[in-house]
């Protein structure tokens, strides 16, 4: 797995750090952290990569370059040059195509923020790539003390518009991927039982536990409320951007889940149908 981590060098920002890096060395994949200067940027450093390996417990003290490799992962650091980072980022990820993107959010003002402007949501839409989003402060899959990986309990909401099977295929995947067997997914749909759509889940030898529930109301209020009793570790939707005026004003589902959820969620982009 290609896992692709725009860092600000902020303490919060590390978050995300520790969370590609675990991700990467769980699914032994490849890891690139990406810093875009600024023209008022007080200076600041990347997190090294094998010294938090070696506070995990992974590596020992002093390890060569070498070391990082041998765990099967494939890790570096990339300076953009400076400029607008949404678009640096989106052409660096044009050219370098991730899997995954990991970014850590601050829920304040009605927006996830990034590099102090509403970066994080907007990358997320033009990038159209899996993307985990971490609520500042918040608790997350990775644990920070020695990088292992909690999952567990997974939430998808279902509906008919964006079609869910690509978020259900993209969580299999991760799961896959890190070698998580025996996770339980909820399935939930908010509207009549009837509405609910049909899914396939394939996930053959990781002894995944599938339940489905249905609520009635609100969607962002019913899925947070069902992530608040699932105590659920994830939280996966499709999501197909902004429809219309109104949800320019107030955001898609999608995002206005993200402003209060206190676990991290992975937003699935589903691809807009071709023209007829």
């Amino acid at each position: 797995m290609t896992i692709f981590c725009p860092t600000d060098f902020t303490v919060a920002s590390h978050a995300a750090f520790q969370h590609g890096l675990g991700l990467a060395l769980a699914s032994r994949g490849k890891f690139t952290l990406m810093h875009v200067p600024t023209a008022d940027e007080d200076g600041g450093s990347f997190p090294g990569i094998r010294s938090q390996l070696e506070r995990w417990g992974r590596l020992p003290a002093n390890s060569p370059e070498s070391a990082v490799t041998a765990l099967g992962l494939e890790a570096g650091k990339i300076v953009g040059r400076p400029g607008d980072p949404l678009d640096i980022v989106l052409h660096y990820l044009e050219h370098h195509p991730a899997d995954l993107i990991v970014l850590n959010t601050h829920q304040r003002e009605g927006r996830a923020r990034w590099l102090g402007r509403a970066v994080a949501e907007p990358l997320a839409r033009a990038a159209q790539v899996p993307t985990l989003f971490l609520p500042n402060g918040q608790g997350g899959l990775v644990n920070p003390n020695d990088g292992q990986l909690h999952l567990r309990r997974v939430l998808v909401p279902i509906s008919l518009h964006p079609a869910p099977q690509l978020a259900l295929n993209t969580t299999v995947s991760l799961l896959r991927s890190c070698r998580i067997v025996g996770a339980n997914l909820t399935l939930l749909h908010v509207g009549p039982a009837n509405d609910a759509p049909a899914v396939e889940i394939h996930a053959e030898g990781l002894g995944i536990g599938v339940h489905q529930e249905i609520r009635a109301g609100d969607p962002v209020e019913q899925i947070l409320a069902a992530a608040g009793a699932l105590k659920a570790d994830l939280v996966v939707m499709a999501t197909a951007g902004h429809h219309g005026f109104l949800d320019a004003l107030r955001g898609s589902t999608t995002e206005r889940v993200l402003r209060k959820l206190t676990c991290p969620l992975l937003a699935v982009p589903v691809p807009k149908p071709e023209p007829a």
